[in-house]
């Protein structure tokens, strides 16, 4: 795994070179620097009251979701995780659609509907996440197997975090996998903590070593390299779609945020640690080997960040003009016929609701 700062050469990551071009590799940057940018407004409403609940982001791991769901296919599913943005991005989900998700509003990909960061738009192949890990292995793994009894040429991918490879259902996902050779790609974010228990105390043997016990490889990649991540999955579909089999890929990597809104990292992590790991930055290392290979200069660069903050910024104001869904929505689809005295009831909510001072979300 690469641990210095700057990346190595294309020619030396592992065929990248072969399959993107200099566009492919702008686009890369501005997908991280866009699930950077709107996590970190995000947590900005969040902090003003606008996004009910708790709230969840991948800071630092921006390269790991962009650089393997840039090597899926159209016709592939993607089972993503809380900290996975960037799989909704590359998949064409809207930033707005994204934060008026966030909000509870209207316009969220689920229609105000669900948790704030529990979300999939199956139209573009995302599936809606389930949040207890690793619940999307056993997703996945279901969706290769019907890959594989219809025999099409697909191929499933999810996410999931060191923590999560303590649990049965990791176990579960893998074995019937490998027994049945199924099209499924699974990425194993290792970020160094499961919430606060660090790798240590977390199991003996590097879950990647697990991989050949149930009949297939593990490869570790550099999760903070778009392109090394691109490089390993894009080999790993290659081989999944061709009736090979799954792949366990690690992807190293470090949660610069807290675990959600309610955690201090501070507890648990030393200074020196987190110094290290924000000098490899995803996107700051990304970016100035862009810089030097003649890819995109400092200029622009500038104009890709600025032209995301736009974005971003008229996303929100587009969604916080929108407003919370109809309270009458929440039984649709529900009810054959819905009791009169639960539509009375929010009825009566919905006048609440009115009545409520503009830009409280307390009425939600």
């Amino acid at each position: 795994m690469a641990t210095e700062t700057a990346r190595p050469a294309v020619a030396e990551s592992g065929g990248d070179a072969e399959h993107l071009t200099r566009e492919d590799r702008v686009e890369l940057l501005r997908y991280m620097l866009l699930m950077r940018g709107i996590e970190e407004r995000a947590m900005n409403l969040y902090r003003q009251g606008k996004v009910p609940g708790s709230f969840y982001d991948g800071f630092g791991q921006e390269a790991v979701s962009v650089g393997s769901t840039f090597a899926m296919a159209a016709q592939d599913r993607l089972c993503i995780l809380h900290r996975d943005l960037g799989g909704h991005l590359v998949r064409g989900v809207t930033p707005a659609r994204i934060l008026g998700q966030y909000m509870g509003r209207d316009g969220g990909v689920t229609g105000g509907r669900d948790g704030n960061v529990h979300f999939g738009d199956y139209r573009l192949g995302c599936v809606g996440m389930v949040s207890m890990l690793p619940d999307m292995m056993l997703v996945a793994t279901g969706m290769a197997m019907a890959f594989k009894l219809r025999g099409e040429q697909r191929c499933a991918i999810t996410w999931f975090g060191d923590g999560s490879t303590s649990r049965g259902d990791f176990h579960e996902a893998m074995n019937w996998a490998g027994v049945q050779k199924l099209p499924i790609v699974f990425v194993l974010e290792n970020n160094q903590y499961a919430y606060s228990t660090p790798l240590h105390a977390q199991f003996a043997v590097d879950p990647v070593e697990r991989a050949a016990a149930y009949g297939f490889p593990g490869v570790t990649t550099d999760g903070n390299d778009p392109e090394a991540m691109f490089a390993a999955v894009w080999e790993a579909r290659e081989r999944a779609v061709g009736g090979g089999g799954p792949t366990l890929i690690e992807a190293v990597t470090y949660r610069l945020g807290a675990h959600s809104s309610s955690d201090d990292p501070h507890r648990y992590r030393s200074e020196a640690d987190e110094a290290a790991w924000k000098g490899k930055d995803p996107l700051e290392r990304f970016a100035l080997w862009l810089a030097a290979t003649g890819v995109l200069d400092a200029a622009g660069a500038a104009a890709q960040r600025a032209a995301v903050e736009a974005e971003i910024a008229a996303a929100v104001a587009a969604e916080e003009g929108i407003g919370p869904p109809p309270l009458r929505s929440l039984i649709e689809n529900v009810f054959a016929k819905p009791p009169a005295a639960l539509e009375e009831q929010l009825a009566e909510l919905e006048r609440v609701r009115a009545a409520a001072p503009v830009g409280n979300d307390a009425d939600r």
